[in-house]
């Protein structure tokens, strides 16, 4: 699929490219052409007006070989510079024979035009009457003719080599334009992988329990012990689902349209007041240090649950009969910054670069008590939603997890 998508990209931007090149080269040829016949029908029309003058002194940048032709009372005669040829006295001192010159003039008086070309013999003419009679001037303009065709050429070779630069350089942002497609395709392929394999247990323990509700073998205790099995799983499996469509709505952004301003102060210090008999009962102690009056711009269920994630993160891989440290604090430019601090097993620095992503786990046995991996994955897709940044860091047997997230105006002026 992406190398169709690349592919497709590359197509799109060539066919953009060649209309313009198109465009551009016709334009620059079409102009240069019309510019050169005006130049040259002007030189023309100003021969007309006085044919006996020894050169043409008009543009400079013109100046065509030329010859003129006299039509009066049914005589004509040719006019080369200053020198006169009557074809009714013989041959003219030019290459041009006496039949070839009656056809050029009969052409001519066939034609309405006033001005026109004989391109077989790269011939420009233009026809006037001046005092009564009617004077046709033949400009050579073969080097007309070769001035626009080498501009073709050049047009033609300087296009080729732009259409292959550019199709290499549209090979080149292909490949990087389907990056981050190429990254979602991967992730999603993961995701599935990780939620099959993480419906695949509880859905093999409720099967295989059903069975043996089915199986007279067993004893009503027995069965009763397979009917909580099935229970608990369901329950688990509900579980799961829910972070998956909480993490979805997170990634899309549902939530957005309920950002307004409130006091995160207050909000993070509601949420410490349910975790305080928990970490009790788990030998933990609870110490914050909250600045009040903290105000910021966003959906508080969510960041709530993303101080719920980290609160309860902490409480399950603190050290027994530690401290677990919530903080809350202004920063510059109006940004503030929320970290949950505790002592415990040091983060490796390959797990500090994947802890935020899905299904990922630290220690594979928390997934049979319930940790699924989502959490953190949640909480970082909700800080982004917000336009904050979320991290880890660990040392000496202290873990850090920090959100920053971007003040009321701050929050604004990124809109």
């Amino acid at each position: 699929m992406l190398k169709k998508l690349q592919r497709s990209f590359v197509l799109i931007n060539m066919t953009i490219i060649t209309l313009m090149l198109l465009l551009v080269f016709g334009t620059i040829v079409y102009f240069t052409q019309s510019n050169l016949r005006e130049k040259n029908v002007q030189m023309m029309s100003e021969i007309a007006e006085n044919p006996f003058q020894t050169s043409w002194s008009g543009d400079s940048d013109v100046n065509l070989p030329y010859f003129v032709v006299r039509i009066a009372g049914g005589r004509i005669t040719v006019i080369v510079n200053d020198e006169n040829y009557d074809l009714a006295d013989g041959q003219p001192s030019f290459s041009y024979s006496t039949e070839t010159l009656y056809f050029l003039i009969e052409t001519v008086l066939e034609s309405t035009e006033q001005t026109g070309m004989l391109r077989d013999y790269e011939l420009r003419y233009y026809r006037a009457d001046v005092t009564g009679m009617e004077y046709i001037v033949f400009a050579d303009v073969s080097s007309e003719i070769s001035t626009v065709n080498a501009l073709v050429r050049n047009c033609v070779l300087i296009g080729i080599a732009a259409f292959f630069i550019f199709m290499g350089i549209s090979i080149l942002l292909a490949r990087w334009a389907v990056r981050p497609v190429d990254k979602a395709w991967r992730e999603q392929e993961q995701f599935v992988s990780d939620a099959s394999h993480e419906l695949k247990t509880p859905l093999a323990v409720i099967m295989t329990n059903a069975e043996l509700l089915g199986d007279p073998a067993y004893s009503d205790e027995e069965k009763l012990r397979f009917s909580d099995s099935i229970l608990v799983e369901a329950k688990e499996m509900r579980s799961l689902v829910e972070n998956l469509l909480e993490l979805a709505r997170a990634e899309n952004g549902a939530f957005q349209e309920n950002f307004r301003d409130f006091d995160f102060s207050a909000l993070v210090s509601d949420a410490l007041l349910p975790f305080e008999p928990l970490y009790f009962e788990r030998g933990l102690t609870l110490a914050e240090e909250i600045e009040e009056g903290i105000v910021v711009c966003g959906s508080a269920p969510h960041l709530k649950e993303v101080v719920d994630i980290l609160l309860d993160n902490a409480g399950k891989y603190a050290a027994d009969a530690s401290t677990v440290q919530v903080r809350l604090q202004r920063q510059h430019h109006g940004n503030c910054l929320f970290q949950v601090i505790s002592s415990g097993e040091t983060i490796s620095e390959v797990d500090l670069e994947n802890i935020f992503k899905r299904f990922y786990r630290t220690d594979s046995a928390r997934s049979a008590s319930g940790s699924y991996g989502l959490g953190l994955a949640i909480a970082r897709s909700i800080v982004n939603e917000h336009r904050g940044r979320i991290w880890a860091q660990s040392a000496d047997g202290v873990n850090t997890f920090s959100v920053q997230l971007p003040g009321e105006k701050n929050h604004e002026r990124r809109e």
